[in-house]
C-alpha cells in the first residue's frame, strides 16, 4: 500500500517553507513517526514524521524545495515486494557549504531582530555578574598593534630596510600583487529573510523613539545570592534577572496600559493580558517566544517557561503558536557585553525593553559617591500612539520596581 508523506498544516502566517537535507533516501526503511525531513518556515523549523512504518520508495521534492501545506513531498510502501523509484530529479543531496562565520566569534545580533523580529537575546546575565571576556592576543601578536595580514604579501614598503636598500615609503609597487580573497555566497534563511524583512518594516512603519534611564541592581543582586540555591533546590531552575524584569514590565504595564496596547489601522487595541515576548538567540537567528499572561506567572514560573523556551529554541522546536501574539518584548543585550543600545520595536507591538550589561559605576547617593553595580535601560516606543510622558513614567516605574524587588520575587 502506498502512502503519501504530505507538508503538515501551516499557521495562517506562514504561506510555505523550505525542504532541508533529507534525513532518510529513497529504499531506506523507515518507522511510523520517525523524521524523514525537517521544513523551514520563516519563524520555526518543523518536523516532517513517517505516516507509516514502511519503505521511502521515492522522495518526490528535494532539499531547497518550496512546499505549502499537504503538498506530496514523498511515498511510503506498506506492503511487501516493494519496487523503490528510486530519488525524483528534484532530489538533490546534501552540499556541504561551508558557513561564512565556521571558525570566527559570534557577532552581537543587531538590535530589532527576532522572529517577531527582536533585538538582543534574551537569557539571563550569567550570575556571578561577569559580562564580557578579554581576547587573549594571538601568538606571536602584540597586544594593540596591528599586524599584516599574510594574504595581502605586504612588501617593503611597510617595513624599513635593517641595512641599506630601500627603506620605509619604497617600493609601493609590490603591493600591486595581492591575491583575491576568497567570498563565499550562500542563499539566506528563510528566517533570516523575514527578520530583515520586519525591520525594514518597523523602520517604515512606526514612528520610533527612544527614552533611557538607568537602575541600581545591588537590591536584585543581594536577593539572588540570598534565595539562589533554595529557588534553584525548590524549583529545579536557577534564578536569574528575568523573573524580575518581566514582573516588573507587567507592574509598569498595569498603570500604563497604552504601551502595552497596538495600532491596527485607524483603531487602537487594547490587551487585557501582558503576554511578553522574550528575545532568544539561535544559531540560526533571533526568535521571540511568549510568555502568555505573564502578569499571572510566579517567579518560578517565569524562570522554568524562559528555560523551556531556551533549549528548544536551540533545538528548533519551536511552535508556530507560542511565536505568535505577544503585546510587548523584552531584550538583553547584556549577555553579549552591551552597554547600550536602541532596540527595535516588534511589530505589531509598540514598545519593546532592552536590558544591558550589569557595570559598577560611581554614582551619587545623599550627597556621597559611591559605587553601585548599575544597568542603563531602555525603551523604543511607537510615538504615533505612547506619549513620551507615559514612556518615560513607565520606565520609571520599571526602575522603582527593580530597586525595591521584594515583591517582584513573591514567594520562593
Amino acid at each position: 500500500m502506498r502512502i503519501d508523506v504530505r507538508v503538515p498544516t501551516l499557521s495562517d502566517s506562514v504561506a510555505s517553507g523550505t525542504l532541508l537535507p533529507w534525513r532518510r533516501q529513497a529504499g531506506d526503511t523507515v518507522a511510523r513517526d520517525e523524521t524523514l525531513v525537517d521544513l523551514e518556515t520563516d519563524k520555526v523549523i518543523l518536523e516532517i514524521p513517517a505516516p507509516a512504518s514502511g519503505t521511502l520508495v521515492e522522495v518526490i521534492r528535494g532539499e531547497g524545495g518550496s512546499v505549502k501545506a499537504d503538498e506530496v513531498i514523498a511515498v511510503i510502501e506498506t506492503g511487501e515486494g516493494v519496487v523503490v523509484g528510486g530519488a525524483s530529479p528534484l532530489m538533490r543531496p546534501p552540499v556541504d557549504r561551508p558557513s561564512p562565520q565556521a571558525g570566527k566569534a559570534p557577532l552581537i545580533p543587531p538590535a530589532g531582530e527576532g522572529v517577531n523580529v527582536m533585538p538582543t537575546p534574551m537569557a539571563s546575565p550569567p550570575s556571578d555578574g561577569t559580562t564580557g571576556q578579554a581576547t587573549t592576543p594571538a601568538s606571536g601578536q602584540v597586544a594593540g598593534y596591528p599586524q599584516p595580514s599574510p594574504s595581502i604579501g605586504l612588501g617593503p614598503a611597510f617595513f624599513p630596510s635593517p641595512v641599506g636598500g630601500r627603506g620605509q615609503g619604497e617600493g609601493i609597487g609590490e603591493v600591486a600583487n595581492v591575491m583575491p580573497t576568497p567570498i563565499n555566497r550562500e542563499p539566506m534563511s528563510r528566517l533570516r529573510q523575514r527578520i530583515a524583512e520586519r525591520l525594514v518594516a518597523a523602520q517604515h512603519t512606526a514612528a520610533m523613539l527612544t527614552t533611557f534611564n538607568e537602575v541600581n541592581m545591588g537590591p536584585v543582586n543581594a536577593l539572588r545570592q540570598r534565595y539562589k540555591a533554595e529557588f534553584e533546590v525548590k524549583h529545579g531552575v536557577k534564578l536569574g534577572y528575568m523573573s524580575f524584569f518581566v514582573r516588573a514590565a507587567c507592574a509598569a504595564l498595569e498603570q500604563f496600559p497604552v504601551v502595552n496596547a497596538a495600532i491596527d489601522g485607524n483603531d487602537i487595541v487594547w490587551h487585557a493580558d501582558a503576554d511578553i515576548g522574550i528575545a532568544i538567540s539561535t544559531p540560526r537567528g533571533l526568535v521571540v517566544p511568549i510568555l502568555r499572561r505573564a502578569q499571572t506567572l510566579s517567579a518560578p514560573q517565569i524562570e522554568k517557561g524562559i528555560a523551556d523556551f531556551s533549549g528548544r529554541a536551540r533545538d528548533g522546536r519551536l511552535t508556530l503558536d507560542e511565536l505568535a501574539g505577544g503585546t510587548f518584548s523584552i531584550t538583553n543585550g547584556g549577555v553579549f557585553g552591551s552597554l547600550l543600545s536602541t532596540p527595535i520595536l516588534n511589530p505589531p507591538q509598540s514598545a519593546i525593553l532592552g536590558m544591558h550589561a550589569i557595570q559598577e559605576r560611581p554614582v551619587a547617593e545623599h550627597g556621597q559617591v559611591v559605587v553601585r553595580p548599575m544597568m542603563y535601560l531602555a525603551l523604543t516606543y511607537d510615538h504615533r500612539l505612547i506619549d513620551g510622558r507615559d514612556a518615560v513614567q513607565f520606565l520609571v516605574a520599571v526602575k522603582a520596581a527593580l530597586e525595591s524587588p521584594e515583591v517582584l520575587l513573591g514567594e520562593v
